[in-house]
């Protein structure tokens, strides 16, 4: 999968996650200054105090593994005609985890923290930095809405059949007369035979599994199991309506949903569908 980029003046800068917090990469940046040595810019801008001093910082508040002995060294240091500092030394030395290095002729070459990435981005020129947060909150405002279509599409194939089955279950399962408690029951009920014929568990097995994790256990579905559940529940509509006793359509539904989970995995709409999400 290609990595995202987003582009400035004219540049492309290529982006990476780790841990769950971007990196961007100081080599493309540097490229708006000298195309033909970038990796030379980025010495250039790391041995300066100013730089050391916040990275050094920034280290102190995020990696409680930074050391700080090798910082004072270089610290020391900083300022000085014949002092030259590498990403790749600075890693090193000092268990830095706010800027990487990555080898390779495509891909590799200095990422640095977004917050990093920024301060570099002004030694290059405010405009450059001004263009570059302009440019990463496109991106990241384009993800969001990704993310929140992926969500409610989740949601919209989990009720694609959903009126159909709880129909079946109200005009074949529910007798006149219960209070609206007991009908609760028997649509739980009818929800837990599809979940343990997909899922291999009840809704409440799944919640005392999972007792940190918000929503219920379709929410953590993919793509997939989605489109099985959505048709075992028009099918099982169909079953109730036949009068099969629940233990039969269970044992019917797990047989189908096996059937049919073999048979869409490596599907290419399904794969496209996950792209989505």
């Amino acid at each position: 999968m290609n990595k995202p980029k987003i582009i400035v003046k004219n540049v492309a800068i290529s982006l990476i996650s780790k841990g769950g917090s971007d990196y961007l990469s100081l080599t493309d940046m540097a490229k708006s200054k000298n195309s033909e040595f970038p990796a030379d810019v980025v010495k250039n801008w790391l041995k300066t105090r100013f730089t050391i001093d916040f990275m050094g910082i920034w280290e102190q508040i995020y990696n409680p593994n930074f050391n700080l002995v090798e910082f004072d060294q270089f610290k020391k240091n900083a300022g000085v005609n014949s002092f030259v500092l590498s990403p790749e030394k600075w890693i090193k030395s000092t268990n830095a985890i706010g800027i990487r290095s990555k080898s390779g002729r495509y891909g590799g070459g200095t990422f640095a923290h977004k917050d990093i990435a920024f301060e570099f981005a002004s030694w290059i020129s405010p405009e450059f930095k001004l263009y570059l947060i302009k440019e990463f909150q496109r991106l990241k405002e384009q993800e969001n809405e990704r993310l929140e279509l992926g969500w409610d599409l989740k949601r919209a194939l989990t009720k694609i059949n959903y009126r159909i089955h709880t129909d079946a279950i109200q005009t074949h399962l529910i007798p006149s007369r219960l209070s609206k408690k007991e009908i609760n029951i028997v649509y739980a009920n009818e929800a837990d035979v599809l979940n343990v014929a997909l899922f291999g568990k009840t809704a409440k097995e799944w919640r005392d599994e999972n007792p940190k994790n918000e929503g219920n256990i379709r929410d953590y579905a993919d793509v997939t199991q989605l489109v099985v559940l959505a048709n075992l529940e028009g099918i099982n509509a169909e079953l109730i309506k036949q009068e099969i006793s629940q233990s039969q359509r269970l044992l019917n539904l797990n047989q189908i949903a096996i059937s049919q989970m073999q048979s869409l995995i490596g599907n290419a709409t399904i794969k496209k569908l996950k792209n989505k999400l």
